[in-house]
Formats: C-alpha cells, sequence, structure tokens
C-alpha cells in the first residue's frame, strides 16, 4: 500500500504537502520539523513583489544620495548587505532547507504585475528550488480594468517566468475569474504545470476604537474546501495540467476527497497552525487506514475517480443541484416546531 504521487513532475512520498504559510516555513528549523512528521514537500512563504521593489529604491537611494559631494567621500557608497537584506535571506532560506531535507523545496513569489520583480525567478531557480508557486495577489479597482485585461495580467506574469526558468511553476487562482475553466486552459496553453486552487484574499476589517483600517486573518474551516473541491472535479481530465487543492483541508477524510475529485497534491496549512506539525502524522496514518479498510492499493487508484468525468451523475458538480441543495435544508422552526412557537409568542 502506498500514499506515493506525483507533482508537477516531482515524486512525492504523499500528497501531503504544507502549503504556503510565514509562520510556518520562516523558521528553518520548522522545515525539518516537517518533513520528520511525513510532509511530502513544502512551499515557502511568499516572497512579495512590494520587498523587491523597495530594495530596488532603496538601491536607487545609495547610488544617487550625496552624488554632488567630492569623490573621496566613498561612505556614500552602500555596502552590499545594505541592499541584499530580504532577497538573499529568501534565496539563503532555499539553499539552507535544500541542505536540511530530502523533500521537494517550492519557492513562492508574490506579486500583481507583470515588471522586474519577475526576473527573481532566476535566481530562485540558481538557489535550488525545485518548484516555483506564483501567487498572483491581484485585487483589481480601476473601473476602467475589463476582465480580459485581469485574465491578460495573469497570463504575462506566467509567460515571463517560464520564458526565463526551467524548473516546473504553478499558479495558485483566485476563485473570483468569470470563467474559471477558460482562464485554467489559457494557463495550461501558456505553460503551467499545475494550477493552485484556490488563493484567499484576506479581507479587511475596521477597528472602531481607532478608526483604522486593519487586516483580518481567519484561518480556514473544513466548508472552505467545498469551493476547491467542486472545481478541481470539474477540471480534471480536462486540463493537461496537475491540480493541487489548498483550502479547509483538515484531515484524512478531506485529503480522500480532494483526491478523488483529481488533486494530485492537498495543502496543509491551518490546521498545522492550530495544531502543529504532529497533525500531517496524524493525516497519513488515517489515509493508510481509509485505504486499506476501502483495499486500496495505493492512493492513484483513487484518482479522480469521483470528478465530473467519471462520477455517476456528472451534473453534481453543477446548477442542476443547485434547487435540490435549497429544498433540502430544513429549517431549525421544523425540526422542532416548539421553537417557532416560542420565538412568535416572544
Amino acid at each position: 500500500m502506498t500514499l506515493r504521487t506525483n507533482y508537477l513532475g516531482l515524486e512525492l512520498r504523499s500528497p501531503l504537502v504544507v502549503g504556503s504559510a510565514a509562520p510556518l516555513s520562516e523558521d528553518i528549523d520548522n522545515i525539518k520539523r516537517m518533513e520528520d512528521a511525513g510532509a511530502a514537500a513544502v512551499v515557502l512563504h511568499s516572497f512579495f513583489e512590494e520587498q523587491i521593489k523597495q530594495e530596488q529604491l532603496a538601491l536607487h537611494h545609495h547610488f544617487t544620495h550625496g552624488a554632488e559631494s567630492f569623490a573621496e567621500a566613498l561612505t556614500y557608497f552602500p555596502e552590499p548587505e545594505v541592499f541584499h537584506v530580504g532577497s538573499e535571506e529568501y534565496l539563503n532560506h532555499i539553499r539552507k532547507a535544500k541542505e536540511m531535507v530530502e523533500m521537494p523545496i517550492i519557492a513562492s513569489l508574490n506579486g500583481e504585475t507583470s515588471g522586474g520583480w519577475l526576473e527573481y525567478a532566476i535566481q530562485i531557480e540558481q538557489a535550488g528550488a525545485d518548484a516555483l508557486e506564483l501567487n498572483v495577489y491581484y485585487v483589481p479597482n480601476d473601473l476602467e480594468l475589463s476582465g480580459a485585461d485581469v485574465e491578460q495580467n495573469y497570463l504575462d506574469i506566467l509567460k515571463i517566468v517560464k520564458s526565463e526558468v526551467s524548473i516546473p511553476v504553478a499558479m495558485k487562482l483566485s476563485p473570483y475569474f468569470s470563467n474559471t475553466a477558460n482562464m485554467a486552459k489559457k494557463l495550461a496553453e501558456a505553460g503551467a504545470n499545475g494550477l493552485v486552487l484556490f488563493n484567499r484574499f484576506y479581507q479587511p476589517d475596521i477597528d472602531l476604537e481607532t478608526l483604522d483600517v486593519k487586516p483580518n486573518v481567519i484561518l480556514s474551516n473544513p466548508q472552505a474546501m467545498r469551493l476547491p473541491l467542486r472545481w478541481i472535479a470539474m477540471l480534471y481530465g480536462r486540463v493537461p495540467v496537475d491540480l493541487a487543492a489548498t483550502g479547509g483541508i483538515h484531515n484524512s477524510i478531506d485529503v480522500i476527497k480532494m483526491t478523488m475529485v483529481g488533486a494530485k497534491v492537498t495543502m496543509l496549512v491551518s490546521v498545522l497552525l492550530r495544531h502543529g506539525f504532529e497533525e500531517i502524522t496524524k493525516i497519513e496514518r488515517g489515509l493508510l487506514h481509509w485505504l486499506e479498510e476501502n483495499e486500496y492499493e495505493s492512493i492513484e487508484q483513487l484518482q479522480g475517480s469521483m470528478s465530473q468525468l467519471n462520477c455517476p451523475d456528472p451534473s453534481a458538480f453543477e446548477r442542476a443541484q443547485y434547487m435540490k441543495a435549497i429544498q433540502s435544508y430544513e429549517p431549525v422552526w421544523k425540526r422542532f416546531p416548539s421553537w417557532g412557537h416560542r420565538q412568535t409568542a416572544q
């Protein structure tokens, strides 16, 4: 019995991959703990377009500051570490991780434009990353920007990176395209080796005490897996890329369901932030137990068995089930008639 799978051309011991999250992978020792607990690979925390731009601005400042001074004022010239803080740290993080563990290391670039920051992908490959995940965190708010323009931005970013590197590249997608299936097809044609479904856009909140807009990070719950489950099921076998599931995966049953609809790997984040890396071991044991109980020889036997192409009722993933789902819900006052009477009396 085996849990082995293949993602982005990488042979993995199981579909259990640690997803991109700074608290999980910024500490280099944590990466070893992940592998010891059974992780098959790790997606490192993202390096952001803004960080690279900040370094470029700092470098420009140091080169231009004091330009009118005498030539012997050599102290104006920056020391290398002044403007390599950040990017060099990330590259060294990749190098150290590769020395420390045997599992694949997937780097992550996070940005929203097709600017010069994408050239950094070359350095990530040279540092030893086995693959690269492009996390396009893009919230368009330009009233003149069309949906086609938004899609083209994703495609341009992917094409630039693919033209520069030879390692596999996965695209982490937003769930907000008007036609996700068509976008997946375009990304596959543009050279994507994998698609990660879906990116979670963190929504801001308002602090009523300070009247500030503040970030609001909420860890996923199991219900969050329904959206990627549906789209992976509908894309499996229709686009020639590996599909990765992320969001709401908290136990072995979630992993089995995602595999059944067609996911090659499942990204674990929130469950590890809540409970620690020991959960990887628990989930792996649960997978092996389920396969044994149901007489499967490998997890690959499950792959796509309940996708739209292969399930008994393909329409179950589309609109045909909408009315059935609405009608199947039983309001609380139908289940507990006395509750409704009490509310009316009040």
